[in-house]
């Protein structure tokens, strides 16, 4: 399965975001999927199976526990896929910041002319 088939699925996803939180007991995961998407814990489990077959999440036995985490492998090779995509957004992102900042500087200056004493204002 390719990568973006495997998080194309919007339970798969959430997930990998439960694991990128740190390492989940199955049960945990399964009791937040199952109540976020109304699904089954079969379909969880299997869920599961396909993030673990892809690689992108590992499962370690404790006692009678499964631990899930995540394996950056994979989103390491959709990162260096998308790298050469950047460049139609990065130029977008950065000019969205110049503009914040530019806001909070205006913002900042405009708060200070109100807090200081305004002669024009004053009684004599």
């Amino acid at each position: 399965m390719h990568a973006f088939d495997v998080l194309g699925d919007p339970v798969r996803r959430r997930i990998l975001e439960l694991l990128a939180e740190g390492e989940q007991p199955a049960g945990t995961v399964s009791d937040v999927v199952r109540r976020e998407f109304g699904i089954t814990q079969p379909a969880v489990s299997q869920h599961l199976k396909v993030l673990r077959e892809n690689g992108f999440a590992t499962v370690r036995p404790d006692g009678t526990r499964r631990l899930y985490a995540v394996d950056a492998g994979p989103l390491r090779d959709i990162d260096a896929w998308l790298d050469r995509f950047r460049r139609y957004w990065t130029p977008h992102l950065d000019a969205l910041a110049t503009e914040l900042a530019r806001g909070k500087r205006e913002r900042r200056l405009r708060e200070s002319d109100d807090d200081s004493p305004d002669e024009s204002r004053s009684t004599p």
